[in-house]
């Protein structure tokens, strides 16, 4: 069920049967090639993916994360730490008030990951809500089927590269480029960054075929639609 394609009635009308919902998180960045909104695109269609069968509510994307590592690339949107944490703690306080009591944060960028401990510090003000935070393009078996096509893959790599975040006109390179180790990056400003990650891709091919991206995004869908099902504590 998409939010964006409701109405307060019919969310109202949900919660007295389910107590369920997904809200994705992105980030706006460079990608290389692709579009700069990619890990919004992604988050927000695995999570839709995954709970539609199921009919839980997917909330809009968050587009805007914690991206400062990438900022010297024009079109890359990074907010404050604290601007962050306090708008990931105005959603939950939000989705709690309405009645919803088991959330899934499905996140699509790395950089995020300061909202996980953000939610695990809620949670100990607000006993009653149980909140899950999926990293989808890391999480085991997407992590697998990762590994079985090919086992250098990064950032705007073809680990990222789907039909559906793709852009008209723009051809991808041939060939791959050797793995940055991103570790390294962590003591870097972002001229720095930028001056090692030339076009944006920080190792692998730029593309794989469809088939084999068909295959990891089902791959991805399943393991989030079974979080939804049966992860909650």
């Amino acid at each position: 069920m998409k939010v964006s394609d409701s109405n307060w009635m019919q969310i109202e009308e949900y919660l007295k049967s389910d107590d369920r919902c997904v809200v994705p998180l992105g980030s706006t960045e460079q990608h290389c090639h692709l579009s700069l909104s990619t890990d919004s695109i992604l988050s927000e269609r695995v999570a839709l993916d995954a709970a539609a069968p199921l009919g839980i509510p997917v909330f809009p994307v968050v587009p805007y994360g914690l991206a400062h590592h990438w900022a010297a690339f024009p079109g890359t949107i990074t907010l404050r730490m604290e601007t962050y944490a306090g708008l990931i703690g105005d959603i939950l306080d939000s989705l709690a008030h309405a009645g919803f009591r088991r959330i899934l944060m499905v996140n699509g960028h790395g950089g995020n990951m300061p909202a996980q401990n953000y939610a695990r510090q809620w949670i100990a003000s607000n006993p009653k809500v149980r909140v899950l935070f999926h990293n989808w393009y890391a999480a085991p078996k997407f992590a697998a089927a990762i590994r079985e096509i090919d086992k250098v893959a990064s950032h705007a790599s073809w680990l990222e590269n789907f039909a559906f975040n793709r852009l008209d006109g723009v051809e991808m390179p041939e060939g791959a480029k050797d793995l940055v180790d991103m570790a390294s990056l962590q003591s870097l400003g972002p001229d720095e960054i930028r001056q090692i990650a030339g076009d944006g891709n920080m190792g692998g091919r730029y593309q794989r075929p469809d088939s084999e991206m068909d295959a990891v995004w089902a791959a991805g869908v399943a393991e989030t639609r079974a979080l939804l099902s049966e992860g909650w504590p």
